[in-house]
């Protein structure tokens, strides 16, 4: 594990291997680079890419300064690309796409090229309700230190049946959610915000 530090001065932890031009991978909601699939895909991408794998701010080995704001995450994605020696590519996943958007309009030609993996943009009138209903829940849940259900609210609008997320509670699992829980208000009404529609303008600059 190697860190960098942000321009806040906030640590950010991050795995590096490989050798080629430099990629860092951006996590989705509740995920670190430890977790799920991420250590997997980064070694088939180290074939061709020097890869930076990192836990974004709140997560996994990585620090955390208050208040959170959009551009402090992606003025930890600068520090690594500095890091990296000043371009990279970025990959996101999920609302880690959104923040790579994000990023790549605002560092320019720091950004060697840009892939996004299933953002959760929806122009559908029903999607942005329903999206607006969980923020409100969202941000009620963490503001009143409910963390636990902050992460069923989000487990329950991903789909993930009332029985399973019961189950999930009762796992070595669960502490572990609840302590990133607040990194879901970093994502989702921070990120993407009340509206989840497809950000045609952002996107166009």
């Amino acid at each position: 594990m190697k860190t960098v530090s942000s321009a806040d001065g906030t640590k950010i932890a991050y795995d590096q291997q490989g050798d080629g031009p430099a990629l860092i991978l951006i996590d989705g909601a509740m995920n670190s680079r430890s977790s799920g699939p991420k250590p997997e895909l980064a070694t088939l991408l180290s074939r061709h890419f020097t890869v930076y794998s990192y836990d974004r701010r709140g997560r996994g080995d990585s620090g955390d300064t208050l208040p959170y704001a959009v551009d402090r995450e992606i003025e930890d994605i600068e520090a690594l690309i500095d890091d990296a020696g000043g371009a990279a590519y970025l990959f996101g996943h999920s609302s880690g796409a959104c923040l790579a958007l994000e990023a790549t309009v605002k560092l320019g030609s720091k950004v060697a090229g840009l892939a996004m993996y299933d953002p959760p943009y929806d122009d559908d009138p029903a999607a942005g309700q329903a999206w607006r209903a969980y923020i409100k829940h969202l941000t009620t849940n963490l503001a009143e230190g409910r963390r636990g259900d902050a992460v069923a609210l989000f487990m329950r609008y991903v789909g993930m049946p009332d029985g399973q997320i019961d189950g999930m509670r009762r796992t070595p699992f669960w502490p572990a959610a609840e302590a990133i829980a607040p990194t879901l208000g970093y994502d989702h009404a921070g990120v993407i915000g009340e509206d989840n529609s497809v950000p045609t303008g952002l996107a166009s600059e």
